[in-house]
């Protein structure tokens, strides 16, 4: 059985990114402070936010396989105007995954130290030094992994990460779970009435419906050497990797509404996450819940440290070397930049969750480019069905109603 288990997650296609990009500490923190401030009210954004994204990748992997092209190559191509909307696609997405990359590493880092600390408590009294030292080292790893350059290797570390991230929260919520009757009713669409649910609802969105994601697919799909022959598998792909993000987003959710907003506890600093498991599960509880959201920090950060190079490829060729010297000193750049939160100290859950807003408002631009595209005579021998076009304008409406949510979110912010 084990053998089996292990077979399936190792025969995981290019979903795997898709849950590295969406599962992050951004979306772990938009989770905890969403279930511990308001239990399990907004679990009905994140279930259409999954669902609009396991339509998107699919829509962009349908595309790729049949025409053979990436999507920013091939609405620089065929699109009116699209080398503009291709620059504004790649300008809007690096800066939102750049953003959400120095949060994830001043998260990370500060887990770490948290973790240390629980065992080492003499390491309090140098925080600072240590979470940068800790940070410098994080970031260090992942530049040398992106440097081996091979697809199959960037698989192999995500399923890794993705793996452990996954049982780590499931296992947390045998420890704390909300009633069945909690999650029904974060089904039913409300709105919480409080300051800042207009801010956490339009990060849900950012997180779990990130444009990145889709952009992303059809490169990873010519990483894993797919045709036209695979695309039911590139389906199911889809689906899978959607109903994964919403399952272990939720479950997250469900740890924080238990452990936190059943005891009024609110989340302001990152050891805040998980401290309220210890007085269930002692330090076991913390440190595995720790564990879980570190994995999905170290899964984030890979890909997030890829996507200015990984887009800037689809758009030049719609090839991606992760070889070339462009995609080496990019990705250094990135990592440079990762260290911001913890060179300055900042609270990485607030830039966290900031970030994650500027995410959204590239999102119509990018459902809109893909519903052209599959409509288009380019895919005349394989057309999409009415129903996957009115998916994608119910996905379009919903984005810009994200949009016009995260303005109003950000101007109340400042």
């Amino acid at each position: 059985m084990m053998k089996k288990i292990l077979l399936a997650i190792l025969g995981f296609g290019p979903g795997i990114f898709a849950i590295g990009y969406t599962i992050g500490t951004g979306s772990v923190t938009s989770m905890i402070v969403a279930g511990s401030t308001y239990g399990m009210q907004l679990l009905w954004v994140l279930f259409l936010s999954c669902l609009f994204s396991g339509l998107l990748m699919y829509a962009y992997g349908k595309y790729a396989l049949v025409s053979g092209e990436t999507g920013l190559f091939a609405i620089k191509k065929h699109i009116k105007g699209g080398k503009i909307i291709a620059i504004f696609i790649i300008v809007g997405i690096s800066f939102g995954q750049w953003n959400s990359l120095i949060g994830i590493t001043g998260i990370s880092s500060n887990i770490i130290f948290e973790i240390l600390a629980i065992y080492f408590p003499a390491l309090t009294h140098s925080k600072y030094q240590t979470v940068l030292v800790i940070a410098i080292i994080v970031v260090g790893v992942m530049y040398g992994f992106l440097l081996i350059g091979k697809y199959s290797f960037f698989e192999k570390v995500l399923v890794i990460f993705v793996t452990l991230m996954g049982g780590s929260f499931l296992f947390s919520l045998f420890f704390v779970h909300p009633l069945p009757i909690d999650v029904i009713k974060g089904l039913i669409p409300t709105i919480p009435q409080v300051p800042g649910s207009k801010m956490m609802i339009a990060a849900f969105v950012g997180t779990t419906m990130a444009a990145a994601t889709f952009l992303s697919r059809p490169l990873f799909i010519k990483g894993k050497g797919w045709s036209i022959q695979d695309l039911e598998i590139q389906k199911r792909d889809a689906i899978v990797a959607a109903v994964l993000v919403f399952l272990i987003s939720a479950t997250i959710m469900a740890v924080a509404k238990a452990a936190l907003f059943d005891q009024g506890k609110v989340v302001n600093t990152v050891l805040d996450m998980a401290g309220s498991l210890e007085p269930v599960a002692g330090k076991f509880a913390v440190t595995l819940f720790f564990f879980g959201t570190l994995s999905a920090g170290l899964s984030s950060v890979f890909p997030c440290m890829m996507i200015a190079p990984l887009l800037l490829a689809d758009y030049q060729s719609g090839e991606l070397d992760s070889n070339s010297k462009q995609f080496r000193i990019i990705t250094g750049i990135a990592s440079i930049a990762a260290l911001i939160v913890p060179v300055f100290g900042a609270n990485p859950i607030e830039v966290q969750i900031l970030s994650q807003v500027f995410n959204v408002f590239v999102l119509p631009v990018v459902i809109v480019a893909i519903f052209i595209l599959l409509n288009s005579k380019v895919m005349k021998a394989y057309p999409v069905s009415k129903w996957v076009n009115a998916g994608l304008i119910t996905a379009f409406v919903f984005s810009c109603l994200i949009s016009v949510n995260g303005v109003i979110a950000l101007f109340e912010y400042f």
